[in-house]
């Protein structure tokens, strides 16, 4: 664990007017990401080392840490640490950094927070040796407004495409699909989220199907250790690309299940009729022994069942013991 030290008040002076005060397209070995004055979107500014570029990572760390939460005297962009929101300390295992934010952070507004962490996220994932960040509060996990573990962030986390900076902050409610505790039916989740306006909607179901459920009782539907690799639509049709973790087995959960899950979720969404699911790119395959990745997926509500079908079918089981 170490200490954060900061710079002094003139020396960051003259550090911004050097770093923030050039084009944004000008090429750059490194950038501090914004929020603009608005608070709407995160943008990007090249910055050039304080400190010798061949120097430690945790140097470097402290000293974007410094920049971040630094006043800019500019019009069009702010510091996206604010006052009093200070990282009291970080440590690197591995490529992981972990920072550890005071009680002041829980503070923030949901859309400062979510465009905060996205450019200190963005910010420290051009260091050398920094692939993925984790936020803590305290010494607990961030969690978001639902009390869901954030996890790992990468630069990816926070965009659709590479090179893409993060667009406007949207609030949307998912109407999503999972597992009651018998893994033989579905219960609807209403999840509200803060997602960017430049991530498809189809992406932000299926990476949040991938998560899993909040509500207790209801168990995750697409199998452990599952990436996604691409989503899009076409004509009504919503084509899901996984990697070869899909195939990875929860008998638990049954195959009908599974596949509902991603369909009827997915099919929530107004531009969206079918579904067809890939692995690595390939449909001639079938899932498990019943359900060819071939085939379209119609949206289907025989295995969806109420939430309070399932706290009485529990009760019932419960009271047969």
């Amino acid at each position: 664990m170490k200490k954060i030290s900061f710079f002094g008040v003139i020396v960051l002076a003259l550090l911004l007017l050097g770093g923030c005060g050039k084009d944004a397209d000008a090429e750059s070995d490194y950038y501090i990401y914004y929020m603009n004055n608005d608070k709407t979107k995160i943008v990007m500014q090249p910055y050039e080392l304080k400190t010798d570029a061949d120097a430690s990572t945790e140097v470097l760390i402290e000293e974007m840490l410094d920049v971040l939460a630094t006043d800019v005297d500019s019009v069009e962009y702010v510091k996206p640490i604010p006052k009093g929101v200070e990282v009291e300390s970080f440590q690197m295992e591995g490529s992981q950094l972990s920072l550890y934010w005071n009680d002041s952070y829980s503070q923030m507004s949901v859309s400062d927070e979510v465009l905060c962490r996205a450019a200190v996220v963005k910010t420290m994932a051009q260091l050398p040796g920094v692939t993925c960040v984790s936020f803590y509060v305290g010494d607990a996990p961030l969690t978001n407004s639902k009390g869901a573990l954030v996890g790992l962030m990468t630069a990816e986390s926070f965009v659709e495409n590479p090179g893409e900076q993060i667009n406007a902050i949207q609030s949307t409610v998912l109407h999503l699909y999972f597992a009651n505790e018998t893994g033989d039916a579905l219960v609807e989740e209403d999840r509200e989220v803060q997602y960017s306006s430049n991530v498809s909607m189809e992406k932000l179901v299926v990476e949040h199907l991938i998560k899993g459920p909040e509500t207790p009782g209801l168990k995750g539907t697409i199998p452990s250790g599952t990436n996604l690799i691409n989503v899009s639509t076409t004509n009504g049709v919503c084509y899901v690309n996984f990697d070869e973790g899909f195939y990875n087995q929860n008998y638990e959960i049954q195959e009908a299940i599974v596949i509902y899950s991603i369909v009827n979720s997915l099919s929530e969404l107004s531009n969206i009729n079918k579904v067809q699911i890939s692995v690595n790119g390939n449909s001639n395959g079938v899932y498990r022994d019943t359900f060819g990745l071939d085939k379209q997926y119609e949206r289907k509500l025989d295995y969806v069942q109420s939430m309070e079908q399932e706290v009485l079918s529990t009760e019932g089981e419960e009271g047969a013991d």
